[in-house]
């Protein structure tokens, strides 16, 4: 029965592993065109309402992603809606970092460096959480 727990542990560790690559593989793919794409300071027009996953008996909360407007050199307007949720919504007519791509200026991305803050802080409480489950699968009371 024991080994049931410990493949059931084997499982999680390896989605949980999975889910982290994956996630810093998109983060890093998009640091490097961020990177390597001309920034402009885009002005807020808006926000997009959205929630938490409410994940671990935590309460799901609001969260606002921005819709943004900026110009290219050639003075053509463009839209986008970030990726970076804020707790609050962002004032209309604020300013936001965009990086845009040149031959594309549709595809745009708000510069932040939360990414790489947020993932530090994912690595080890996954690891840690990871041993934590293997200890308890480990001395779960089977009868």
């Amino acid at each position: 029965m024991r080994i049931v727990l410990y493949i059931i542990w084997a499982l999680f560790v390896t989605g949980a592993v999975i889910a982290l690559v994956q996630t810093l593989r998109k983060t890093k793919r998009q640091e490097k065109l961020i990177a390597s794409w001309p920034k402009v300071q885009a002005t807020v027009t808006g926000n997009v309402g959205g929630w938490t996953g409410g994940t671990g008996g935590s309460s799901q909360s609001r969260r606002f992603y921005p819709t943004y407007q900026f110009a290219d050199p050639n003075g053509t307007l463009y839209a986008g809606e970030s990726e970076v949720s804020y707790r609050n919504q962002q004032v209309p007519g604020s300013l936001v970092e965009v990086a845009y791509n040149p031959v594309n200026p549709n595809q745009s991305f708000q510069v932040a460096s939360e990414s790489k803050m947020i993932l530090g802080c994912m690595v080890p409480f996954f690891a840690l959480f990871s041993l934590l489950l293997f200890w308890v699968a480990g001395a779960f009371p089977l009868g």
